[in-house]
């Protein structure tokens, strides 16, 4: 089984992936899908964060960036999971790691990027899911205002719903997806709903 399949697997043994084609699941958008996919669950297992962890390194590895972020709660363990992996892997990958607030903090310094970045870094956005693209185009916004160079974004799982690659890829982005919906409903019919 490839590091994919396990990924995938893991979404349905954890609970993580919900699919219930008669009554759905209310999204933050308002609207009403099929499926429920929850990151945050899965990345509270060690296994599966690492198995995120080595895909998105896979995928990022030659590539040539400074620091890995996104919006608040999701992105933090996704961008730290990563950053983490590089530099086992490899000493010589040190992706710093910073989040971007919902909105500025009122005290101390106000700023709405934490971490350790500086303008003109590199920097690639890190998101669980993508629906609309609405998250992943926030913190996109967010870290170019702050003077950060981010031309990639990488999210868990593509919905593919709502036309959020179209919408992302339109910002100039090149996005890479670990899993797609399609992968979580062949996982969910070859392991069974648990």
């Amino acid at each position: 089984m490839s590091l994919k399949e396990d990924l995938a697997k893991a979404f349905v043994t954890t609970q993580s992936f919900k699919w219930d084609q008669a009554g759905g699941f209310k999204l933050a958008s308002g609207a009403t899908s099929p499926f429920y996919v929850d990151c945050r669950v899965l990345m509270a297992h060690p296994g599966p964060r690492h198995l995120v962890a080595q895909l998105a390194f896979e995928q990022l590895k030659s590539l040539e960036f400074d620091c890995i972020g996104g919006l608040e709660i999701g992105a933090i363990a996704i961008a730290t999971a990563i950053a983490d992996e590089a530099y086992r892997a490899s000493r010589r990958l040190e992706w710093r790691t910073f989040v971007v607030r919902k909105q500025p903090k009122d005290h101390g310094l106000g700023k709405l990027i934490e971490g350790a970045v500086k303008p003109g870094d590199r920097a690639v956005i890190v998101d669980d899911v993508l629906t609309s693209g609405g998250s992943v185009i926030k913190a996109v916004t967010a870290a170019r205002e702050a003077g950060l160079k981010v031309e990639r974004a990488l999210v868990i799982v593509d919905r593919k719903e709502q036309d959020g690659r179209a919408k992302v890829e339109a910002e100039g982005l090149a996005l890479f997806s670990l899993l797609t919906i399609d992968d979580l409903l062949t996982a969910h019919r070859v392991t069974g709903d648990r």
